[in-house]
């Protein structure tokens, strides 16, 4: 309901800004130019962004959320508790890793998640060991048990999820 709400508010927002400046309403409109309201998108940005830590040399949980998902914190928590970093062998410390996915209103991954940033002059095998765990994440979590609000509200907006390990990494010897 306080989706809703914040929603119908954003339009009202966009809709007072027209009437207030209409010479900037008329942004790209259709093929006539009519007036219209502009296309602002995501209300909060480019789309919803979450970044993942891990801190301690201790496995985070990498489970599956069992209760349903209500708001967009919720959805950062369930990522967040399904996160499992690559084992301290393979790891790189700092090492950070980007993706760009999309969810369905059921909460599944829409397509492939793209992967954005990789940290510089890191080695191939350290570079898979990373993607094998964001996408053994991605896989861990979804389908997320989105409600039927949420679900309608975030399907198809694109999130961007960081993934940094700041876990304490041995230096390894040649």
């Amino acid at each position: 309901m306080r989706l809703a709400a914040f929603w119908f508010g954003a339009s009202l927002m966009a809709a007072a800004l027209a009437l207030a400046h209409p010479q900037e309403a008329q942004a790209s409109c259709g093929v006539l130019q009519q007036r219209c309201l502009p296309d602002n998108g995501f209300p909060i940005g480019p789309g919803p962004r979450l970044t993942v830590q891990s801190t301690s040399s201790e496995p985070g949980p990498g489970q599956r959320p069992a209760k349903q998902l209500n708001t967009i914190r919720d959805v950062f928590a369930a990522i967040h508790a399904c996160w499992l970093p690559p084992p301290i062998d393979q790891a790189y410390a700092g090492m950070e890793i980007s993706v760009r996915l999309s969810f369905t209103r059921g909460g599944g991954i829409l397509g492939e998640p793209r992967f954005t940033y990789l940290t510089r002059g890191v080695s191939q095998p350290v570079r898979n060991a990373y993607e094998r765990a964001v996408v053994a994440t991605l896989a861990r979590c979804a389908p997320l048990p989105f409600t039927v609000e949420l679900g309608g509200a975030l399907a198809g907006r694109p999130f961007a999820i960081r993934f940094i390990d700041n876990r304490p990494i041995p230096e390894r010897r040649a």
